[in-house]
């Protein structure tokens, strides 16, 4: 069994050693140790990419977060990596809660407006991440919240950064999106045809 300890560190280290560990040894046992919840959501996560089947124990302030799969396991690239199409693959990252710079009450009138519209995209919106102070979009009481909801019910991916969310400490508020880090935000920025910053 392969362990890591990883206490202490902020993201997205945890999952880049349970991936380089992965990589190196290809174990049918790892266990890695985490103190934060967004960190314990990420190599969850990554962990399950790779087809590890998770258990998590609680110990103080601390998880202990093991994947265990069968023997001689060939470790594959995740669906996201190997699947490519013809549909152009656009991400846009939003890194505020505002849109410009000046008077706050209109920044948050574009906001909203901007993400009302983003369905006139069509199929070619392919990833919706948040980062910084847009993670407070995907909390409870954000004005946008149902029409997030409404694009993740349709297929719509949605990318919330755990140490923005832990920050501001967000975590148990976020109300749709999936927790991630910043190798699962930097895989989709190379896999993207084209990313808009807002």
């Amino acid at each position: 069994m392969k362990e890591i300890d990883a206490r202490g560190l902020a993201c997205p280290a945890p999952v880049l050693q349970t991936k380089a560990a992965i990589e190196e040894a290809n174990p049918n046992v790892i266990k890695v140790i985490v103190d934060n919840e967004a960190s314990k959501q990420n190599v969850c996560r990554f962990l399950e990419s790779r087809n590890y089947e998770i258990s998590v124990q609680e110990e103080g302030s601390d998880f202990h977060v093991t994947g265990k799969r069968e023997a001689g396991f060939a470790p594959e690239v995740s669906i996201d990596e190997k699947s490519r199409t013809d549909t152009k693959k656009i991400m846009v990252m939003l890194a505020t809660d505002r849109m410009g710079f000046g008077d706050d009450e209109l920044g948050l009138k574009l906001m909203i407006s901007y993400i009302k519209t983003l369905k006139e995209m069509g199929p070619e919106l392919w990833r919706l991440v948040f980062v910084n102070n847009g993670v407070k979009l995907t909390i409870k009481g954000s004005e946008v919240l149902p029409v997030l909801k409404g694009y993740e019910k349709d297929g719509l991916h949605i990318m919330v950064c755990g140490t923005c969310l832990t920050h501001f400490d967000l975590l148990d508020k976020k109300q749709v999106g999936e927790t991630t880090n910043m190798l699962d935000i930097v895989t989709a920025m190379q896999l993207a045809d084209k990313v808009i910053n807002i």
